[in-house]
């Protein structure tokens, strides 16, 4: 059992506050920036950030670069499948097959569950323009997000080290 599990509920909602407060904090700066620069879809952007948000700065450098890999993989795997035809459901479950076994042959199955969540994305959410365009921003919009929760884990860190366990 985790040490946070074992903590009395006033200790675990202070520890449930301060998670929620990076998460926002990362949220509302990803959906900020990407709504500034005009992306039609800035909230997979927020979404990223609070996926990556973990407890330890550690793990959230952890948890950002399985999300980047996996975004890459996914969104290429996506691209190749959607011009072979991305309406078809076979085309689609055999990319996913794909971008997941490949992330685990290239030694990245940590990456692997998030290349098939992108590779869905990229094919079954609707989107305008061209296909390579959508995995284009898709990975562009996990990078903002990624961007934005590692400085505000570190900040977090950092704070709590220097005054909450000071």
């Amino acid at each position: 059992m985790s040490a946070l599990k074992r903590l009395p509920l006033k200790s675990r909602a202070a520890q449930g506050t301060l998670m929620a407060l990076r998460a926002v904090c990362g949220a509302g700066l990803a959906y900020t920036i990407g709504r500034a620069l005009h992306t039609e879809q800035a909230f997979w952007a927020a979404i990223t950030a609070i996926a990556v948000t973990q407890h330890d700065y550690s793990d959230t450098l952890s948890q950002s670069r399985d999300q980047l890999i996996g975004a890459f993989a996914g969104g290429v795997g996506g691209f190749a499948a959607a011009t072979l035809g991305h309406e078809n459901i076979v085309v689609y479950l055999v990319a996913v097959a794909i971008v997941i076994i490949a992330c685990w042959c290239l030694n990245v199955g940590t990456a692997a569950r998030l290349a098939g969540i992108t590779t869905t994305i990229v094919l079954l959410v609707p989107a305008h323009g061209p296909v390579w365009d959508v995995a284009l921003f898709r990975v562009a919009q996990v990078a903002l997000g990624m961007v934005c929760a590692l400085p505000v884990g570190w900040l977090f860190e950092y704070a709590e080290r220097r005054w909450l366990l000071a």
